[in-house]
């Protein structure tokens, strides 16, 4: 009896162990950037949880944006980073949502890229 009790107390305390993601930002700003540049950045992030966290997906909001997630499970107080590429050829405001889909306590999460891709032929004067 004392065992079933046991195992019946350890399973339901694995149960209540969930991941958490935590973003060091969930917004980047690329600022004013020239245009056929460095499109890629990083966004870092912390199994706050005591569970590890499984990413199953990320998704953009635009084709013009291709994000990549960590392949494994981030374990509870590792750190991971999810990738964004943005295509810097298209010249103008920069303003996409990434979805992030895992099994933290918030399953879905969005993160932000923002800034202006600028073309380096136009003057000043046409900017304006």
């Amino acid at each position: 009896m004392f065992l079933f009790v046991g195992l019946l107390s350890i399973s339901l305390h694995a149960q209540d162990a969930k991941a958490k993601i935590e973003f060091k930002s969930d917004v980047i700003d690329y600022g004013e950037i020239a245009k056929g540049s460095d499109g890629v950045r990083k966004f870092q992030f912390t199994n706050t949880g005591d569970a590890p966290l499984i990413i199953s997906r990320v998704h953009s909001s635009c084709g013009c944006t291709i994000p990549k997630k960590p392949e494994g499970p981030i374990a509870p107080g590792a750190t991971g980073v999810i990738e964004v590429k943005y295509d810097t050829k298209r010249v103008g405001p920069i303003r996409k949502t990434i979805t992030v889909y895992s099994n933290a306590v918030q399953p879905t999460k969005a993160i932000k890229i923002k800034g202006t891709v600028l073309d380096p032929n136009k003057s000043v004067l046409e900017k304006s």
